[in-house]
């Protein structure tokens, strides 16, 4: 038994000291890597060179005009009570649609 455990350390150790194999495709993979990464960089600096200073902004535009008046509503609490009530009774019908198929 110890000469099968002696046995298995020893290969053990014999073959992790072996060098790795070195895929192929690893140099191509760090050129492109390398390749995407000044891709990037640039990219970055495209878009940091858009800003605008804070000494360059312009005044900012004058406010827009206000918009007209709003149509005006029912004067009373009762009026417009019943106007929401229409309108929400035809959306209420528009949505149920043509029940007649037997439901």
């Amino acid at each position: 038994m110890a000469g099968a455990a002696g046995t298995a350390v020893a290969l053990y150790r014999k073959l992790r000291r072996q060098a790795p194999v070195e895929d192929p495709r690893v140099e191509e993979l760090r050129q492109r890597l390398e390749e995407s990464r000044t891709v990037a960089e640039e990219q970055h600096e495209e878009a940091a060179s858009q800003e605008v200073p804070v000494d360059a902004v312009t005044e900012p535009s004058p406010e827009p005009e206000p918009s007209p008046e709003p149509e005006p509503e029912p004067a009373g609490v009762e009026d417009r009570r019943r106007a929401l009530h229409e309108r929400a009774r035809a959306a209420a019908e528009e949505m149920r649609g043509d029940r007649s198929d037997g439901e």
